[in-house]
Order: structure tokens, then C-alpha cells, then sequence
């Protein structure tokens, strides 16, 4: 299942989300959007992950959770 998780922290790394998602299971991808001029984050990140029972309990567990400093946002990406 592909997650959309939004808000996050500027200086917010694929490596930092990587070992967030990882507490509710296995990550198959993990994209942060970045910004080709400033080289920072654009504030959003897709994370894929096989097991759809894991997925739904990251959903559950981490939408509205404070992420370094940032209140993330994550649902199904459409």
C-alpha cells in the first residue's frame, strides 16, 4: 500500500521517515519530495509498504502524531 504523508518538517530526511514507518513494519520505499532549487523538502513524502494490515495500523497510529517538531499528516495515497 502506498502511503501519502504530509506536514512534514523541512529538514525532515527519507532516513528519519524510514525508521518512523519501520515501528509498524516492513517499508518496501520510501520518497521524499524535494525542492530542485533549494535542495530542501517540500513538505511531503510517499511510503510504500507490502502488508496492507501494517499500512492501515501506520495510518492509524501516526496520522496526526508529532514528527521532529511537525504535526504529520498520513493517509492512502490516491
Amino acid at each position: 500500500m502506498k502511503l501519502l504523508i504530509r506536514n512534514l518538517d523541512r529538514t525532515s530526511t527519507e532516513a528519519s521517515l524510514r525508521t518512523l514507518f519501520e515501528t509498524h513494519g516492513s517499508v518496501q520505499s520510501c520518497s521524499l519530495v524535494m525542492d530542485e532549487s533549494t535542495g530542501l523538502s517540500k513538505g511531503f513524502a510517499f511510503i510504500e509498504m507490502p502488508k496492507a494490515g501494517e499500512a492501515k495500523a501506520a495510518i492509524k497510529n501516526l496520522n496526526a502524531s508529532d514528527f521532529e517538531g511537525s504535526a504529520i499528516r498520513v493517509k492512502k495515497a490516491q
